[in-house]
């Protein structure tokens, strides 16, 4: 499987493996499958329940069009609605465990996913025949929509365990050292025990130094390397992290 190196707004590169084509357009058929169901429930109960064939009979052509459109409305805005508020998911990618993120490290916005939505128009003409010629050409399985909003589709399907999740294993009479981890944010504290384990796994200790000092500035926090080194430091940084946060096992 294919992989992207995302660069961080911490400006660290994080590997994440990119959605096959396949992934994407099983995807792409659980959500056209769940609009055709919204089309077919709703035109069920306005023309069965509520009558809506009488009063169209009554109304000029470009009225019964502009009612047809206002009924089917949500299956249009779908996509660009539902990846906004399910950060860059909708329910076919949230059952194939594929996400829409920007290249550049930084949340992918309302804008990123509108650029997409406009673009869908292109990708999906010709049966869809664009889009996927566009997937398979692209060096990371890019649609047009993709390349102009700088944004890609990865895989979420890793083996996780706790050793790759910010979770740790804290005892029920843990003291915590730092209570300035609380500055940091979840996704501060991934990056950070993903490069340290990375940098443990290797004995990379420039890494490790690196990572040290660059918690160490963010939190404004002075280590006597006599009492401490800079391993112990990450990892009571990480464990009072979870400790503050409640994020237990």
């Amino acid at each position: 499987m294919s992989q992207i190196a995302i660069n961080t707004s911490q400006n660290v590169n994080i590997n994440f493996n990119i959605a096959s084509v396949g992934e994407r357009m099983l995807a792409f058929i659980i959500d056209l499958l769940i609009k055709v169901a919204y089309v077919i429930l709703v035109f069920y109960l306005f023309f069965n329940v509520f009558d809506l064939g009488y009063i169209l009979s009554g109304m000029d052509q470009w009225s019964v069009i502009a009612i047809y459109i206002a009924i089917t409305f949500p299956v249009y805005i779908y996509p660009v609605v539902l990846e906004s508020l399910m950060e860059g998911q909708t329910p076919g990618k949230k059952v194939m465990k594929i996400r829409v993120v920007k290249i550049d490290g930084y949340q992918a916005s309302f804008g990123d996913y509108m650029i997409r939505w406009i673009f869908r128009i292109i990708d999906t003409s010709f049966a869809g025949v664009i889009g996927l010629i566009s997937m398979i050409v692209s060096k990371n399985n890019q649609r047009l929509g993709d390349i102009a909003s700088g944004t890609a589709v990865i895989s979420l399907k890793n083996s996780i365990t706790i050793s790759h999740t910010i979770l740790e294993n804290i005892h029920e009479d843990y003291i915590p050292s730092f209570p300035q981890v609380i500055a940091l944010s979840d996704n501060d504290m991934r990056i950070i025990k993903d490069n340290y384990t990375k940098a443990l796994r290797v004995d990379d200790r420039e890494i490790i130094s690196r990572l040290s000092d660059k918690i160490k500035g963010i939190l404004k926090l002075e280590i006597d390397p006599t009492k401490m080194t800079e391993r112990q430091f990450i990892n009571i940084v990480i464990k009072d992290y979870n400790y503050y946060t409640g994020k237990d096992n």
